[in-house]
């Protein structure tokens, strides 16, 4: 691959996986998929994600796990896609995120950061965010349509922006944005994105017809 260049700030990315442990990842479907169908379907998700992580066109891609790096699951991944593994360690999702983007930076420009959730997220969508990070914004969000986000990309690392949040409500991106206020940031927000938590986004989802391509 080549290195990022004077004129083209190399821009990490990194996607949050979780081990697909039935009971413990998609919870909210198992009233209609069960724990296992609930397990799988997070499966197909993580696929889909590397997928996607693939056609963005990003010099370094790490894949950080939860709970623990080890687990075959995430060995098998790392082979199929020829990807980095590091663990997300211990604390909450902020903790976790700013441990993620401390590390990265030190090493890189500037760093994106996605879940597995959001099977509408598109490899132009990665590259508008990389893009802005390029151009001089430190921040860029995708938000979702359910308050919170899809994407964060940093071009440096403040834990004023993940300390206190309420992770999976309504006010993460609000919450965010007048944090963002605070600290003086320049941030870009691209399209907002749906991710799949709930029954209802499960039928979105079977609606939509990509579940077809995340079960292919």
């Amino acid at each position: 691959m080549r290195g990022a260049t004077p004129t083209a700030p190399e821009v990490a990315l990194v996607v949050f996986a979780k081990a697909p442990q039935p009971g413990r990842v998609k919870t909210r479907l198992a009233p209609i998929l069960g724990e296992g169908g609930a397990a799988h379907l997070h499966t197909r998700l993580v696929e889909e994600t590397l997928r996607l992580a693939a056609k963005g066109r990003f010099n370094r891609v790490e894949l950080h796990c939860a709970p623990r790096m080890r687990d075959p699951f995430f060995a098998a991944l790392a082979l199929r896609h020829r990807i980095a593994l590091r663990a997300q360690g211990a604390g909450d999702l902020g903790a976790r995120m700013r441990r993620a983007f401390e590390r990265v930076l030190r090493a890189a420009d500037a760093a994106v950061l996605i879940g597995t959730d959001c099977p509408v997220m598109r490899p132009a969508d990665l590259r508008a965010a990389a893009s802005a990070l390029r151009e001089g914004a430190d921040a860029v969000f995708c938000p979702a349509e359910d308050g919170g986000y899809a994407l964060i990309g940093l071009r440096r690392v403040s834990s004023r922006l993940f300390a206190g949040i309420e992770w999976g409500s309504a006010t993460v991106m609000p919450d965010t944005r007048a944090r963002l206020r605070s600290l003086g940031w320049r941030w870009r927000e691209l399209r907002t994105l749906w991710d799949v938590d709930r029954p209802e986004d499960y039928a979105r989802l079977r609606r939509s017809g990509l579940l077809r391509r995340i079960a292919a």
